[in-house]
């Protein structure tokens, strides 16, 4: 890359900077930015993205053909988890709320399952993969559909190990880290239009407070970026 050069990429979490006009980042964790996505688009991607790419790739050692169970597949992380597990050639489900059920079957999955009316237990049994995005009482009922040698990565909060022990499934927790590489995987997805960031709104820097309000109040569809104003 040569100065000028339009990048994205994943701020390690030992740095701050975030939400900031600017940001000092080593280079070699920066990767040429999606020529398909402007840059609000961009900024949706890395976090989430590398999040499923490790969550599946790296720990869950996902393979073709294998059956992939997504708990809240309508966030910013779930949307990603769909897409990318389809094109990995994963069988996927999903579990969202009502309203979103057109939304994630816009996204190639398999099969929906609305969990405010259906229990996921009732439908899918034999999991190979479980990424689990809301934790509490859904990540321990998980367990119970997964096949003996699954595996179940929590990203909303760490499994029991013991409850994986006893099911012959294994429990995987971690923080996600800057990969260019990984990045530039995920942007070959981006620019054969297997995979789009949705951005479900953009909040300018003076009002950060308000990204950060709705992550924790609401269920956004996507992710929420916040915008450096140009000046």
């Amino acid at each position: 890359m040569a100065v000028g050069d339009e990048v994205f990429g994943l701020i390690p979490f030992v740095h701050d900077g975030a939400a900031a006009e600017y940001v000092s980042v080593p280079a070699g964790i920066l990767a040429p930015k999606p020529k398909g996505l402007d840059h609000i688009q961009a900024a949706a991607v890395p976090l989430a993205a590398l999040t499923v790419w490790q969550a599946l790739v790296d720990h869950a050692l996902l393979e073709p053909g294998q059956h992939v169970l997504i708990q809240g597949g309508a966030g910013g992380v779930g949307s990603f988890a769909i897409q990318i597990a389809v094109a990995l050639g994963a069988r996927v489900t999903a579990t969202v709320s009502t309203r979103d059920i057109g939304f994630v079957t816009s996204l190639a999955v398999g099969t929906v399952i609305d969990y405010r009316t259906q229990r996921f237990e009732d439908h899918v049994r034999d999991v190979d993969v479980v990424v689990d995005l809301v934790g509490g009482d859904t990540q321990t009922r998980s367990w119970h559909v997964l096949r003996p040698g699954g595996v179940l990565v929590g990203i909303a909060a760490p499994p029991d190990p013991e409850r994986g022990a006893a099911r012959g499934a294994r429990g995987v927790f971690f923080v996600v880290e800057p990969d260019r590489t990984q990045l530039e995987k995920i942007t070959q997805l981006i620019d054969s239009g297997r995979l789009k960031p949705t951005v479900d709104r953009v909040v300018p820097l003076p009002r950060a407070r308000e990204a950060y309000e709705a992550l924790e109040k609401e269920h956004p569809r996507g992710k929420v970026v916040i915008e450096i104003a140009p000046g």
